[in-house]
Order: structure tokens, then sequence, then C-alpha cells
């Protein structure tokens, strides 16, 4: 019967660490590539910083308690089809009222 040596069970352990680093870290470019357009989709309707479009995405987030990544991808589907989930909506336009000057377009406000 074959046995494997620590050292080869050390090493496919590293690499199976390493290949589970390099899928998270793919994920986190994706995820702030979907946040930064949404924060660009931001500072472009509030009139507002890109750190206070920071600030508003993080506020929504965390009065919703929706993840970020998740409030981004709704803000950019709204971008896209016109369509946004009305609590997201609203705590949008209140984080909007709390940071900035504007209001989006077509609400019912």
């Amino acid at each position: 019967m074959a046995r494997v040596s620590n050292g080869n069970a050390d090493e496919a352990n590293r690499i199976f660490q390493l290949q589970q680093e390099i899928s998270q870290l793919k994920e986190a470019v994706t995820s702030h590539a979907v946040v930064d357009q949404a924060i660009g989709m931001v500072v472009a309707l509030g009139r507002v910083s890109p750190d206070e479009g920071w600030l508003i995405l993080k506020d929504v987030s965390q009065h919703l308690n929706i993840k970020l990544r998740n409030v981004a991808e709704m803000i950019l589907l709204w971008g896209r089809t016109g369509e946004m989930p009305e609590k997201i909506r609203a705590e949008l336009e209140d984080a909007l009222d709390r940071h900035g000057p504007a209001q989006i377009p077509g609400s019912p406000r």
C-alpha cells in the first residue's frame, strides 16, 4: 500500500488553500466593480461626491440589512430597467436626503 508523505499532503493542502484564496479574490474584484458602478450612479443622481456616494450605499445597506453588493446590484438593475423595489427606492431617497440635495427622478415624493 502506498503512503502519502507529509510533504505531499502539505503541498496538496497548500494548493487547495491557494485555489480558495484565488476564488475569493476574483469574487471580491467582481463585487468591487459592481459597487463602484452603483456609486457612480448615486454620484450622478444625487450630485454628491464619490465618498458621499459610498456612504449613501452603506446607509441603505445597513438600514435595510441587505448586503451592500446586493443593494448595488439593484441600483444597477434600476439603471437598466427603470425598476427598483419600493423599499430600496425609499431608503435610497432617505439616504440622499441625508447626504445630498437631489431626489430620485420619477419618485412619488
